[in-house]
């Protein structure tokens, strides 16, 4: 049972790109996003839960042992860039990010649901198969939607590291600001 002293927790619940793969974690938007709760005075606590690789398959597995260690008030769900680089069917990932936040809404958590994007090279059909997958399951499951994680650096080779899939260090902040502000609104008491 949770005291009632308890700060809330935000939980983001993602892949590499929230885990702070290639830099400090310290660095990462999630590790800033928990600074900036703390500066604003928000009664939330940040729980990292991103690992390096995750599918939506791995995080559909894993997610309600999270949930119930953590009890989230909020949780970022940030799935499905790893589908989409190995090419994974998109009905299967639509099909494991709906169970996923269909999971976390029966514990009474807020969805925030951050989608991502494609290189072209991917074909024209599976890159805006794959765009849209987020936005329908947002609707369909009247979740919170931020459409693209990486937008505000998106065409910025300079914010990548020599892999060109992964953010540096100096690209979290713009990151972070980007998520920060679909996930204010969602930073409301129980």
């Amino acid at each position: 049972m949770r005291s009632v002293f308890a700060a809330d927790t935000v939980l983001v619940f993602g892949d590499s790109l929230s885990a702070g793969y290639g830099i400090a974690v310290n660095q990462s938007w999630p590790a800033l996003l928990a600074e900036r709760l703390q500066r604003e005075k928000l009664p939330y606590q940040l729980v990292n839960a991103s690992i390096s690789g995750e599918t939506t398959a791995g995080g559909r597995t894993r997610l309600p042992a999270v949930l119930e260690r953590h009890h989230p008030a909020v949780v970022i769900l940030a799935l499905g860039a790893n589908d989409g680089l190995r090419g994974l069917p998109l009905a299967e990932s639509r099909a494991n990010l709906a169970q996923m936040v269909r999971a976390a809404k029966a514990t009474g958590a807020r969805i925030l649901l951050v989608g991502m994007r494609l290189p072209p090279n991917y074909g024209p059909s599976y890159t805006q198969g794959f765009a849209a997958l987020f936005s329908t399951v947002a609707k369909q499951e009247k979740t919170a939607l931020l459409p693209f994680l990486l937008e505000p650096i998106a065409l910025d080779d300079t914010a990548y590291q020599a892999d060109r899939l992964h953010p540096t260090a100096a690209a979290q902040p713009k990151i972070l600001d980007h998520v920060w502000n679909s996930l204010k609104p969602l930073l409301k008491p129980r």
